[in-house]
Parts: structure tokens; C-alpha cells; sequence
């Protein structure tokens, strides 16, 4: 996949170090940018009408002045690059932002969170639940303070032989060709001739190699660990600069909850992380 449009989201309190190294990462791909700038809104306290028209929607309009400034100072940012960019802003509550985000996301290649936003439970578990669940769009998530490596010299990709792990394979190639190695990971695999075939990892080694990857498989035993603790140490054994994984089509509730190995990675994993549906 040839990465044209990077969506790059913004939350309204905290920006600079997501913009900088969101303007590094589009530059470096030759990518161009959409700034989204969040806010969600706070929900009126339970309160008599009088109260509710004055101040809620005094902070309201707050809210919404905070929204532009911030959004006219990321747009003179971008101006001072070479970039091409566009920046828009969203104002919303918290239980349709996933939704906005999601609308947004059916026009891009990838959709970026720094560490910032990230940070931010809320706004993190809105962009995920959006973009992730709700549109097409694979989501890379920097948890560090430094910029992402727009091309890594490794990467882990965490495979079970499911849709998901076969989506995010092929939406994430354009981070995978340049790698020193690809480590096909597999934790607990079971040899089948319906799964994982007779050589667990053989078969996707194989697709990649003939795309002109360097690939190795490594067949990981958990030792009674949980598979997303037994991925991030492997990861930090093989000194992965990327971890690429697929997620889960759960039921809607448990989407919004995220659950299991994609919520666990989410919350604790120290290295970038692509993410496909």
C-alpha cells in the first residue's frame, strides 16, 4: 500500500510534539497531511434550566473559541513547511467523536496518533473505536517521545493465520519492503492442514519473500504469559522499530471496550504499533 494521505489527529490541549513528529513522518513518506483537530465537549451538569443555558453554554462557546485558536495556531505551523496539508477542526461530544473520526478516516491511507494523543484515554479509545472498527483504515500509533521510523530496519508481525493478521500484512507493505528483517511471529502456533498449515508460518514467509522481504519466522512458546506480554517481549528481543498485528472483529459493546490482545497491546506497548481490521 503507497501511503498518499496521512490523517494526523490532533487533541485540542496538548499538540506540539504530535505535530512535529506527524510533519517528520508525512515528509518523510512524501505524504499528504490532514490535520484534524479534536475537541470533545463537556457534558452539562445536572442542573436547572436557568443554569444550564448560562453557564454550559458560556463553556461551550469556551470551548469552541479554545478550538479555533488552537486550530489557526497547527494550520500557521504547517504553513512554515512544505507539506501538503489541510487542517480541520471537530467539535463534538464524546459519544459521537468516533464517528466524525470515522467519516474522516474513509479518505486516508493511514491514520497517525502520537504520543499525546495517545495519552489521552479518551480521545485514544475514540480514534481507535473511529477509525479502527468504523472505516477501512489501518491506525499507526507512536507511543514515544521521538518520531516514528517511516522505515523500520525491523518489525515484528504478529501472525495466527486469521483475516485480520492477512489485512494488516498487506495494508502495512509499504513499512515492510525496506526492513532488515520481517520476524513472522507466532506464539503457540499448532501445525494444521485448516490453520497454520503443516509448517506454521511457511505459507505467509513465502508471499512476503516473493515481494523481495527478508523475512524470518519465529515459532514463540509462551510459557503460561499472555500472548500480548510474550509479542512485547519478543519485540524487544529482536529490537523491533514496528509491531504490525491485526485486531479483532468483536461484537460492537466489546469493540467499544476493545478487549483481549488489542486492548492489551494498546495500553502497554512501549513500540509503535499498525493496526488493521
Amino acid at each position: 500500500m503507497s501511503i498518499k494521505t496521512v490523517i494526523c489527529v490532533f487533541g485540542v490541549d496538548r499538540w506540539d510534539l504530535d505535530l512535529k513528529t506527524a510533519i517528520e513522518f508525512c515528509e518523510t513518506q512524501g505524504a499528504h497531511m490532514t490535520a484534524l483537530v479534536v475537541c470533545m465537549g463537556r457534558v452539562p451538569a445536572i442542573a436547572t434550566y436557568e443554569a444550564l443555558s448560562t453557564t454550559w453554554l458560556e463553556g461551550q462557546q469556551q470551548e469552541i473559541d479554545r478550538l479555533s485558536e488552537e486550530t489557526a495556531a497547527v494550520r500557521k505551523i504547517l504553513e512554515r513547511t512544505e507539506l501538503s496539508f489541510d487542517v480541520q477542526e471537530i467539535y463534538t461530544e464524546f459519544a459521537w467523536a468516533d464517528e466524525d473520526i470515522a467519516q474522516r478516516a474513509l479518505y486516508a491511507d493511514l491514520v497517525l496518533i502520537g504520543p499525546q494523543a495517545a495519552a489521552n484515554e479518551d480521545l485514544q479509545r475514540r480514534i481507535v473505536d473511529g477509525a479502527l472498527f468504523q472505516s477501512p483504515t489501518p491506525i499507526l500509533i507512536n507511543p514515544r517521545m521521538q518520531p516514528v521510523v517511516a522505515f523500520p530496519k525491523s518489525v515484528l508481525l504478529a501472525w495466527d493465520s486469521s483475516e485480520e493478521a492477512a489485512r494488516a500484512t498487506r495494508q502495512s507493505m509499504e513499512f515492510l519492503k525496506g526492513c532488515d528483517a520481517v520476524h513472522v511471529t507466532l506464539v503457540d502456533p499448532v501445525a494444521s492442514s485448516f490453520a497454520n498449515g503443516e509448517e506454521p508460518g511457511s505459507d505467509i514467509a513465502t508471499f512476503l519473500v516473493r515481494h523481495g522481504i527478508k523475512v524470518e519466522v519465529d515459532r514463540i512458546a509462551s510459557g503460561g504469559r499472555r500472548v500480548d506480554e510474550t509479542l512485547r517481549q519478543h519485540a524487544v528481543d529482536v529490537a523491533a522499530d514496528m509491531v504490525v498485528m491485526g485486531a479483532y472483529n468483536h461484537p460492537r459493546i466489546q469493540q467499544r471496550l476493545f478487549g483481549g490482545v488489542t486492548r492489551s497491546m494498546l495500553k502497554d506497548s512501549q513500540i509503535p504499533l499498525f493496526l488493521s481490521r
